[in-house]
C-alpha cells in the first residue's frame, strides 16, 4: 500500500495530472458557478458599434477622449484603462485625452511587459495615480486563463496587477503585506510565491457592460458609473487582441477588461478560491489509500465492494463539496490513491484468499497420505497379528507353537504402536509442531537393528545384506525416526531389487559427517525420475511397472527426518545398474547444543 501511495503522489505532480485536475477545475466552475456579490465595478466597452461610429481604431484617442469626457459627468469613483497608451502620434487627441483623465479622480493606466523592451509606459503627458500591469496568466498548456499573477518584476521595476490597483482605489483603507511566499490583502494571506508572481484565482462571474456608444445615445444614464470602480477597454471581437478561454467561456473568449474586470471583483468581495497544499493533498490521498486497504482488511465479499464502491464515490464527490466552499481539491492524486488502493487491497485480498484456499486443501492432501500412509505401514503388522491369532482360534497347536505365535503378536503389536508413534513424530514434524529427541547413539547399533528387522525379508529373496565397511561414530538425534529412515532404505533396496543379489551397507565418516549409504543391484532409476522420487506418492516408472505395492511416500518421509536431523540424502542410479542411497548426517561433534534439528 505504501508504493500506492507513493505512485499516486508522485503521478499527482505530473504534467499530464495537473492539466487533467485544470480540466476538472472548469468542469465544476461550470457545473455550479461561484456566485458573486453585487460588483462594485462596471465594464466600459469600446465595442463595434462604437469602432463604427467613431473612425475605426486609427482615432482610439478621440474615441477614449470623447467617452472619457461623457464618464466624468458620472462621477465614478476610479477609472482603470486597459489600454496601453504609449503610441506618441496624434498628440491632439491626446491633450483631449490627458484633459479628460484629469477631471477623474482616480486614474490607473495600463502598463505592460514585453520580452525584449521592458515595461512598455502610457504617455508621461497622461495623468494617473498609479500604473497596474495587465498581463493575465494563461495556462502553458491549453491558453485557459484561470488565474491572474497580482505582481510583476522586471529589474528593480515592480507594478501590481490592475486588478490590485483597482482595489487601492476603491478601498484605500486596506493593507497590503508581502513576504517571499504569501501576500496579505486586507488580513487574508494568499499564498504566493514572490518569483511566480504570486498567482491568484479569478472567480469568475458575470459583469455589468456599457458601451461608450450606449453613453453617447444616453448621456444622462450615470446610475451604472456613479461611485463605482471603471474598467475602461476594447470588447469589439475584431480589436481586442487579449481574448482567452476562461473556465466559463464555454469555447468562447473573454476580453481582457472582463477578466481583470473578474480578477477585481475576487479581491474587492474577498471571494477567494484557496488551492490546498501539498501536505493536505498528499494526507488526503494517504488517508483514502489506508481507507482502501482497512476496507479490505476487515471486509470482504459484496460488503468489501459496496465500501469501495462508497469510498469512490467519496473521493468524487468531495473536491465538488470543497469547490463549494472555495477550497481547490486537486483531483488525479486521490483518485488515483482510492482507485489503485482499492484494486491493490483487493488484489491482496484475493490472493490472500486463494492461498488459505490453497493451505487447506495442503491440510487435507495431509490428511489423505496420513490415511495412505497408515494403509501402506501398518498392512503387515496387522496381517501377521490376524494371521497368527486366527491359527490359534483355528487349530489346537502345540504349546510351543502357541508360545511362539503369541511372541509374534506380542512384538508386532509392539512394533505397530512403535509405527504409530512414528507416523505421529513424523506429521508433528512436517507441521514444525515437533522437537526432536537429543538422544546419543551408536551408529553401528542402529545398523544392527535395522539390518535385524530386515533380513527376514531379505532372506525370502536369497538377497544377501553385507555390511562392506563400518567406520562407528556416535550420532544425536532421535533414534526411532532414523531407525525408520534406514529401515525404510534396507526394505526398498530388497523390493525393488531382483532374487540373489546382494544389498551393501556402508559407513563412513568424512569430515565432520557421517556417510550411511544403502546400495542395491537392482532395476534402478531413470534420470528424468531422479528429481522426483522424493516428492510425496511418486513412484518411478520401472517401480509401476514391477510387482511390488508401494504408495511413494516412503523416501519422502525418510529425506524430511533426514532433514530434520540437519541432513541430507543424495541418490546415484542408472537404470539396470542399481541404486545408491546415502544419508548425510552430522557427527556429534558438529551437532548444536540445544534446540530443535532443522
Amino acid at each position: 500500500m505504501t508504493g500506492v501511495f507513493l505512485f499516486a503522489a508522485v503521478a499527482g505532480w505530473t504534467t499530464l495530472a495537473a492539466q487533467i485536475d485544470s480540466d476538472v477545475y472548469d468542469f465544476l466552475f461550470r457545473l455550479q458557478r461561484p456566485t458573486l456579490g453585487r460588483p462594485s465595478s462596471v465594464i466600459y466597452g469600446i465595442d463595434e458599434r462604437t469602432l463604427t461610429q467613431s473612425g475605426g481604431l486609427r482615432n482610439i484617442r478621440g474615441i477614449l477622449a470623447d467617452g472619457v469626457e461623457r464618464l466624468a459627468a458620472c462621477k465614478p469613483k476610479a477609472l482603470l484603462v486597459d489600454i496601453v497608451l504609449a503610441d506618441p502620434t496624434d498628440a491632439a487627441n491626446a491633450g483631449r485625452l490627458a484633459a479628460a483623465l484629469s477631471t477623474i479622480p482616480y486614474v490607473v493606466l495600463a502598463t505592460d511587459l514585453t520580452p525584449r523592451h521592458g515595461w512598455e509606459q502610457p504617455l508621461g503627458i497622461l495623468p494617473r495615480r498609479a500604473l497596474g500591469h495587465v498581463h493575465a496568466d494563461p495556462d502553458p498548456y491549453d491558453n485557459v486563463v484561470r488565474q491572474v499573477p497580482l505582481e510583476k518584476i522586471s529589474g528593480r521595476e515592480r507594478h501590481w496587477a490592475l486588478s490590485l490597483e483597482a482595489l487601492r482605489a476603491m478601498q484605500p483603507a486596506v493593507t497590503i503585506e508581502e513576504d517571499p511566499k504569501a501576500i496579505t490583502i486586507g488580513g487574508t494571506r494568499l499564498p504566493g510565491k514572490r518569483e511566480d508572481g504570486r498567482p491568484m484565482l479569478i472567480r469568475f462571474g458575470a459583469m455589468p457592460e456599457v458601451t461608450l456608444a450606449d453613453l453617447a445615445d444616453n448621456p444622462a444614464n450615470c446610475a451604472p458609473f456613479t461611485g463605482k470602480a471603471v474598467f475602461l477597454g476594447l470588447t469589439a471581437q475584431s480589436a481586442a487582441q487579449d481574448r482567452h478561454p476562461t473556465p466559463i467561456s464555454f469555447g468562447e473568449s473573454m476580453v481582457g477588461v472582463a477578466i481583470h474586470a473578474n480578477a477585481y471583483e475576487t479581491l474587492a468581495q474577498r471571494a477567494f478560491l484557496r488551492p490546498v497544499g501539498n501536505l493536505e493533498s498528499i494526507l488526503f490521498a494517504l488517508a483514502l489509500a489506508l481507507a482502501a486497504s482497512a476496507i479490505f482488511y476487515f471486509y470482504s465479499g459484496w460488503p468489501a465492494y459496496t465500501l469501495a464502491a462508497g469510498l469512490l464515490a467519496v473521493t468524487h464527490v468531495i473536491p465538488w463539496y470543497a469547490f463549494q466552499a472555495g477550497i481547490i481539491f486537486p483531483y488525479t492524486a486521490p483518485l488515483l490513491a482510492a482507485w489503485l488502493g482499492i484494486a491493490a487491497a483487493a488484489t491482496f485480498q484475493y490472493f490472500s484468499t486463494r492461498r488459505a484456499l490453497h493451505k487447506a486443501e495442503a491440510d487435507r492432501s495431509r490428511y489423505q497420505e496420513a490415511i495412505h500412509f497408515v494403509a501402506h505401514e501398518m498392512r503387515s503388522p496387522l496381517t501377521a497379528i490376524q494371521g497368527s491369532s486366527e491359527l490359534m482360534g483355528r487349530y489346537k497347536l502345540p504349546e510351543e507353537k502357541r508360545a511362539q505365535m503369541a511372541q509374534m503378536i506380542n512384538a508386532e503389536s509392539k512394533r505397530l504402536a512403535r509405527m504409530i508413534q512414528t507416523f505421529l513424530d513424523v506429521e508433528r514434524l512436517g507441521e514444525g509442531e515437533m522437537q526432536l529427541k537429543r538422544e546419543t547413539f551408536e551408529l553401528t547399533a542402529l545398523v544392527q537393528v535395522c539390518l535385524d528387522r530386515a533380513r527376514p525379508l531379505a532372506d525370502r529373496k536369497r538377497i544377501p545384506i553385507e555390511l562392506a565397511s563400518m567406520e562407528n561414530t556416535t550420532l544425536t538425534g532421535d533414534r526411532e525416526l532414523m531407525e525408520y529412515a534406514l529401515y525404510n532404505l534396507l526394505t526398498n533396496a530388497v523390493k525393488y531389487s531382483p532374487p540373489e543379489t546382494t544389498v551393501t551397507i556402508r559407513a563412513a565418516k568424512q569430515g565432520h559427517s557421517v556417510h550411511l549409504s544403502v546400495r542395491d543391484q537392482g532395476v534402478g532409476i531413470e534420470p528424468s525420475d531422479l528429481k522426483k522420487i522424493f516428492q510425496k506418492f511418486y513412484r518411478t516408472r520401472s517401480a509401476e511397472k514391477g510387482p511390488e505395492m508401494g504408495t511413494g511416500i516412503g523416501l519422502s518421509i525418510v529425506e524430511q527426518i533426514v532433514t530434520h536431523h540437519g541432513g541430507r540424502i543424495e541418490v546415484e542410479s542408472s537404470p539396470g545398474a542399481g541404486s545408491c542411497f546415502t544419508m548425510v548426517l552430522p557427527a556429534q561433534d558438529r551437532v548444536p547444543a540445544g534446540g530443535p534439528m532443522r
